[in-house]
């Protein structure tokens, strides 16, 4: 069982979703390709964001990976995305984007959501490393109700998530948030459909 990335993000209805936080553990990729699978990784966490409606969670698998987003929408409107190997438990998935959000909005003050790399919230690293056994996350949590009230939708790929008519290999295309390295290496593992596919 794997967490590769955990990310907070300000999510407001039809508009972009920004990243505010973010921690990743890439150790499991080579150095070559680390830079490239931390963009994708980012690229995903808003793509599903934008597409998962306020107060709302759902799982989306793609691949060998699946990204758990909690949309938390409120005044804050923010979202929390967990990119996970399809090993990783969902109820601690959620537990776990449910108190990194409840501990973002406690200790970052929403005047500064407008300048994201001015925040300060090393809580994400240690998340990530803390919560790579779903039994830390699930423990925190033995309180809330159980996640299975909740309504959470599996998508079987990140194609089902997309608008009507769009693709993901579009989508890669037209980001300007991909470097054209990264885009090369998401052409060139999606065709070899090897074991470094990401998303």
């Amino acid at each position: 069982m794997k967490i590769y990335s955990l990310s907070v993000l300000q999510a407001p209805p039809n508009t972009a979703c920004t990243v505010l936080s973010s921690a990743s553990d890439l150790s499991g990729f080579s150095f070559y390709q680390r830079p490239s699978v931390g963009e994708f990784m980012s690229f995903f966490s808003r793509t599903i964001s934008e597409r998962t409606p306020a107060g709302q969670r759902q799982s989306v698998q793609e691949n060998n990976y699946t990204a758990h987003v909690y949309n938390r929408g409120g005044a804050e409107q923010l979202a929390a995305v967990v990119i996970t190997d399809h090993e990783y438990p969902v109820r601690p998935a959620f537990s776990l984007l449910t108190k990194l959000l409840e501990d973002f909005v406690a200790k970052v003050p929403a005047t500064s959501y407008g300048t994201p790399a001015a925040i300060s919230f090393p809580e994400a690293e240690t998340y990530l490393r803390k919560y790579q056994d779903p039994r830390q996350a699930d423990a925190i949590m033995k309180v809330q109700q159980e996640l299975d009230e909740t309504k959470i939708i599996l998508h079987k790929t990140i194609e089902s998530v997309l608008e009507r008519g769009e693709k993901i290999n579009d989508l890669v295309d037209r980001s300007t948030a991909l470097s054209a390295q990264s885009k090369m290496f998401y052409k060139t593992a999606k065709k070899q459909n090897s074991c470094c596919v990401i998303m």
